[in-house]
């Protein structure tokens, strides 16, 4: 895969379409990898015309990790003193400088969990990068993020496993909780897809940084009541994670922005819906062309 220099770390990318079509940048989640974002689902979307960009958050996957900055301070973050070795503005900066390291004017961002954090602050610090936004399965931040659900926090404050086998057991095992209940676990998919991330990068410790860049985050709901881009909100009515109200609140917040809610879709973007996710995403992104033509 390619990498490119950016804000002062290196990313790891992957492109799918033409080149010449409107760029469509896809952001990952805490700890996750760009290959969460499924070849099947990159390439549907590059046949509706996009080309598709995704890519490694620094400390996660094969993009730089920050391991200079020292073992993050969990217990410190959890008693409410967080001492983030970064800020997800800093992730923000990296999205957007890769967009310029490679050309790209401007984007439609749509992000997941955490990439939809990001994706937020990417419309907010770097409004001349982002043609339109999808936040999905996000929230606001701060002080006006709807805490986990019990089962959800679970997953956060689970302790690394210390082998491959354990690891990808514990993977499956987060699935069991995040899934919804619209979509019962499929076993064998979920364990070559969770053996598929471990065998490719394993970084807890970079998993750790990102939380902490997470708690730290201040509220976004204010900033928010300024972009000015045709926005789109997707939400699973099971998300035990980030519980739907989030993405009501960030709905709420964005003038004119669009919130879909999907029955029985937990913190996950299943197969099954992924036609109304690019349906709408291609509708967002429609919305954009005539602005970019003023």
């Amino acid at each position: 895969m390619p990498r490119a220099k950016a804000n002062g770390v290196e990313i790891e990318y992957e492109t799918f379409g033409d080149s010449a079509a409107p760029a469509l940048l896809l952001i990952t989640g805490l700890g996750a990898q760009m290959i969460s974002w499924e070849n099947a689902f990159c390439e549907q979307l590059a046949g509706r015309g996009f080309h598709v960009i995704r890519f490694d958050n620094r400390d996660s996957g094969l993009s730089t990790w920050m391991d200079g900055a020292g073992p993050p301070d969990m217990a410190a973050a959890f008693g409410g003193n967080p001492n983030p070795a970064y800020q997800l503005d800093d992730l923000a900066a990296d999205a957007a400088g890769l967009l310029a390291a490679l050309g790209v004017g401007g984007a439609h961002v749509v992000g997941a969990s955490m990439g939809g954090f990001i994706a937020q602050l990417v419309a907010i610090n770097h409004p001349d990068c982002v043609l339109s936004l999808t936040s999905i399965m996000s929230g606001p931040g701060g002080a006006d993020e709807v805490p986990p659900k019990p089962e959800g926090a679970a997953v956060l404050i689970a302790a690394p496993p210390a082998t491959g086998e354990e690891r990808i057991e514990q993977a499956i095992s987060f699935r069991r909780v995040l899934l919804g209940s619209g979509d019962p676990l499929d076993e064998g998919f979920e364990r070559a897809r969770a053996r598929q991330a471990v065998g490719r990068a394993y970084h807890p410790a970079g998993v750790g940084r990102q939380l902490v860049a997470i708690m730290a985050a201040k509220s976004r709901l204010e900033q928010l009541t300024q972009v000015r881009v045709p926005t789109l909100v997707i939400h699973g009515i099971d998300d035990v994670l980030v519980p739907v109200e989030n993405g009501r609140l960030v709905a709420e917040a964005v003038p004119g922005a669009r919130l879909i809610e999907i029955e029985g879709m937990g913190h996950d973007v299943p197969v099954r819906v992924w036609p109304q996710v690019m349906d709408a995403i291609q509708e967002t992104a429609r919305q954009a062309a005539p602005l970019q033509r003023q």
